[in-house]
């Protein structure tokens, strides 16, 4: 449980304090409330993700800067790393019940809450990050998340984007579906549901207890993100080989979260401001992914001797096929099955376009030289 009093204490808005206090500053308590005091707004966002890490510590950080910058010191978010608040996945819980103010992380880690949220994520076999940008920015995806997030109270926005993952890191090679029977790996989402298909067990860990289970021994492979965040943490230490790339992660957006009951009480400035900070580190990041992801796999396997390591066919055929039925039953009625359908639909028509322009534009780069 979430001790409430230490929460107020270090200055995160409740739920009925916060909404109290947007809606009419003056009843808002002048010791140990946040929400308005000489017409500053002071939020707190709790996150997913291990304190100082690169690319998704910092794009946490970043929207705050963002906000406190474009709002002239106005708005003021202070940001805490999973753990310093509330652990890792009760994120959400804590945004939700208005504990805190706001999130940052990875919507698929709320999976138990809808079978739908791992599509603003990203799924096995989905949208690349272009692509997952041109369904929520343009193709209806937001609405349908405003109404998946809305029976929680939250407001939802895309905040960051770590473009294509790897595969991940495992203690020894895939050289056929055999070698997944019975594998332990940490792979949260639908990529989870596509590794028991094909036998083996998916653990949910948040980034910060990753490396001692593949330590100990607890896992036998791990994903992350990509060689810039997966150098950060030091997987290469414990597992030799580096598959990519990763099926189940093809362009992984993350959100800000923010309890409906503030979002509703900011005024549409405060609002746009927070639109336009999220929009510009999503923008950012994946340039930034983009390029720290080619600078440290140059590192990894010139200066650390990672072995890359590709799926052999049998295997990825096998995991697309499980990827469909995965995706299907996820989306069988309500808002599930009209986001489902909208997601299919737009990767169709995307992924048509992609076969005429960066798929052959890709293949004949490589061939160039």
């Amino acid at each position: 449980m979430i001790d409430r009093r230490n929460l107020l204490g270090a200055g995160v808005l409740g739920l009925g304090g916060a909404a109290a206090a947007f809606a009419n500053p003056s009843s808002a308590p002048t010791i140990g409330a946040p929400a308005i005091s000489r017409n500053r707004r002071r939020l707190n966002m709790v996150t997913t993700w291990p304190k100082g890490l690169p690319g998704l510590g910092e794009a946490a950080d970043r929207v705050a800067a963002r906000i406190a910058a474009m709002s002239d010191g106005a708005m003021e978010v202070k940001v805490f790393a999973a753990g310093e608040l509330v652990p890792a996945f009760e994120s959400f819980d804590a945004v939700a019940n208005g504990s805190a103010d706001m999130y940052h992380g990875a919507e698929y880690y709320w999976t138990a809450k809808s079978t739908a949220y791992p599509f603003f994520t990203a799924v096995p076999f989905g949208m690349t990050a272009q692509e997952i940008m041109g369904w929520i920015d343009a193709g209806g995806g937001q609405a349908l998340w405003d109404e998946l997030s809305g029976q929680f109270g939250v407001k939802a926005i895309q905040a960051a984007n770590t473009g294509h993952q790897m595969g991940g890191w495992f203690r020894k090679e895939i050289n056929s579906l055999d070698d997944l029977v019975g594998l332990k790996m940490r792979i949260p989402g639908q990529g989870g549901d596509v590794l028991r298909a094909l036998g083996g067990s998916s653990i949910a860990l948040p980034g910060g207890e990753i490396y001692q289970s593949l330590q100990t021994g607890a896992i036998d492979a791990t994903e992350w993100v990509g060689p810039w965040n997966d150098f950060a943490l030091g997987f290469y230490r414990e597992a030799p080989y580096y598959y990519g790339p990763g099926f189940h992660e093809p362009g992984a957006s993350l959100a800000v979260g923010i309890n409906r009951r503030v979002w509703d009480g900011l005024t549409p400035g405060e609002q746009a401001i927070i639109q336009a900070a999220c929009e510009a580190v999503n923008h950012f990041s994946l340039g930034e992914f983009t390029y720290q992801n080619a600078v440290h796999l140059d590192i990894l396997t010139r200066e650390h001797g990672v072995q890359l390591r590709s799926y052999p066919p049998e295997v990825v055929k096998r995991m697309a096929e499980a990827a469909w039925d995965v995706r299907a039953a996820s989306g069988k009625d309500g808002v599930e099955k009209r986001i489902y359908e909208s997601f299919e639909a737009g990767l169709k028509l995307m992924r048509n376009w992609a076969n005429v322009s960066d798929g052959p534009y890709y293949a004949a780069r490589a061939a160039s030289k």
